[in-house]
C-alpha cells in the first residue's frame, strides 16, 4: 500500500497552498453531493446491513437513513463555516540580536484514521482533515465495506470536479494487513487516530511506530447523589443511557447514594420502555425487586464494562466519596458525570474525577464534536498529552517556528 500512501503525502503538499475559501467551497459541494446521492449511499448502506444481525448493538451504529446524510451534510456544512484553524500566531516575539520569531499553526500532513462499523466517521474525517489542510488516509472496518467505498467514490467525484487531487482521501481495504502497514508507515502517516472499542485501541498503540492519539473507550458512569433532584435525574439518566447505546458517550453504570435507594425504582422506570437490563448488586437489587422487570444480579464484571448494549450497572454507594472511589477504580477517562442539587458536592466531583469531561446535572450523551459547537469531531480523546476530549480542527494541527533575520550569525 505504499503507493496509497505516497499518494496522500505528496497530494498534501498541494492541499496547503489551497484557500480557505476553496477548502470551504469543495465542503459545501461535498455536503450537497452527499444529499443528492443519498440513494447510492443508502443502498450500499442496505448491501452492509444485510450482513449483519438487525439485533447486533452495532446495527444502529452501522445505519445510515435519509435523516442521518442530511445530519452529516449539516456538520459538514457546519465545519465549512468554521474559521480556518491554519494560520494563527501564536506567539510572536523579537529577540536582543533582531531576529523576529513568530509561531503559526500548519497542518500535520497526512492523518491516517482507523475505525470500524461507522460509516459517518469517513464524512467527519474528511470534513476536518481537508478543512485544516490535511490528507487523509482512512482504514475501515469490514461491516462497512460498501458504504465506505460509495462515500469515499462520492467524495473523489466532487474533488475532481473541484480541481483538487482525489488522492488527498486514500481508502484502504478493510484487512488487519491494511492496519499494520498504516501504523508501520513511517514518513507517510503524521498521525494515526484509532476510534473504536477497546481491543482495537489497544492493538494501535501497541503496535504503532507512527504517532498515535488514542480515542479511549467510553465507561461511561453517573452518580446520583443524595441531594439528586428526582425528574431531573429520570431525564438525564434515560437520555445518556438510551439515546444510542452504540457510541461511546452512553451510560454504563448508575451510581446511586444509599439514601435513594427507595426511589430507583422510579429513578430507572423509564428505561424499561426500551428494555434495558439492569444488573443491580445487592442493595440496588433489592429495592427493584418486584418493580422493574429486566433486572439481574451484578458481578464483578458488571462494572468497568462498556456494554454498547440496552444494559446498565447499578451500584449502591454510602457517600460522595465512594462514588468517586468506583470512578477511580472503574472509569475509562472519558466521561461521568454527578446528579445533585449541592455545589459544593458538584464542585468537589468535577475537581477530582479525572475524566476528558465531566458533567454536573447533564447526560454525558453530549460529549460529541458538534455538540460542543466544533462541527464536527474526528474522535474523543481520554489521554492527557495533547488533546482531551472531543477533538475536531484544532487538535490535528501543529505548529512551525518562522524565523526572519538579517543576516545575523551566532556567536
Amino acid at each position: 500500500m505504499n503507493e496509497q500512501f505516497i499518494k496522500a503525502k505528496q497530494a498534501s503538499r498541494g492541499l496547503a497552498l489551497l484557500t480557505d475559501q476553496q477548502r470551504s467551497d469543495v465542503l459545501l459541494a461535498v455536503a450537497d453531493a452527499i444529499v443528492a446521492n443519498q440513494d447510492r449511499i443508502l443502498a450500499a448502506n442496505a448491501d452492509d446491513l444485510a450482513k449483519m444481525d438487525c439485533q447486533n448493538p452495532l446495527y444502529d451504529r452501522l445505519q445510515l437513513t435519509e435523516k442521518r446524510l442530511a445530519d452529516i451534510a449539516a456538520d459538514m456544512r457546519n465545519v465549512a463555516a468554521l474559521p480556518t484553524p491554519l494560520g494563527h500566531v501564536t506567539k510572536q516575539k523579537t529577540l536582543p540580536n533582531g531576529l523576529r520569531l513568530c509561531r503559526v499553526s500548519v497542518p500535520f500532513g497526512v492523518i491516517g484514521m482507523i475505525y470500524e462499523a461507522r460509516p459517518n466517521v469517513t464524512y467527519d474525517v474528511f470534513s476536518l482533515c481537508f478543512k485544516s489542510g490535511n490528507a487523509c488516509v482512512l482504514k475501515g472496518g469490514r461491516d462497512a465495506v460498501a458504504s465506505n467505498e460509495e462515500g469515499v467514490a462520492i467524495i473523489h467525484e466532487v474533488l475532481r470536479r473541484q480541481g483538487v487531487s482525489p488522492d488527498v482521501v486514500q481508502l484502504l481495504p478493510a484487512t488487519h494487513e491494511a492496519t499494520a502497514e498504516m501504523l508501520t508507515a513511517v514518513g507517510y502517516i503524521d498521525l494515526c487516530i484509532p476510534r473504536g472499542g477497546r481491543r482495537l485501541i489497544d492493538f494501535v498503540r501497541d503496535n504503532a511506530r507512527v504517532p498515535v492519539i488514542e480515542t479511549g473507550a467510553g465507561v461511561v458512569n453517573t452518580y446520583f447523589d443524595k441531594d439528586g433532584d428526582l425528574e431531573m435525574g429520570k431525564a438525564i439518566i434515560l437520555n445518556a443511557k438510551t439515546r444510542r447505546v452504540s457510541v461511546c458517550n452512553a451510560l454504563d453504570c448508575l451510581l446511586v447514594h444509599l439514601d435513594r435507594l427507595d426511589d430507583l425504582d422510579r429513578l430507572v422506570e423509564p428505561m424499561a420502555e426500551k428494555h434495558v437490563i439492569i444488573y443491580a448488586d445487592e442493595p440496588a437489587y433489592a429495592a427493584l425487586d418486584g418493580h422493574y422487570p429486566y433486572l439481574e444480579h451484578a458481578t464483578d464484571e458488571s462494572f468497568g464494562t462498556e456494554f454498547m448494549d440496552y444494559k446498565l450497572a447499578v451500584k449502591t454507594v454510602g457517600s460522595l466519596d465512594e462514588a468517586l472511589a468506583h470512578i477511580d477504580r472503574y472509569g475509562s477517562g472519558h466521561s461521568e458525570a454527578i446528579i445533585t442539587r449541592d455545589e459544593v458536592a458538584a464542585r468537589k466531583f468535577q475537581a477530582h474525577v479525572d475524566a476528558a469531561c465531566v458533567y454536573w446535572n447533564a447526560p454525558t450523551s453530549f460529549t460529541d464534536g458538534a455538540q460542543f459547537g466544533l462541527g464536527a469531531e474526528i474522535g474523543i480523546s481520554t489521554q492527557k498529552l495533547g488533546p482531551r476530549g472531543p477533538m475536531a480542527l484544532e487538535e490535528i494541527t501543529t505548529y512551525k517556528w518562522l524565523i526572519e533575520g538579517e543576516g545575523q550569525t551566532r556567536p
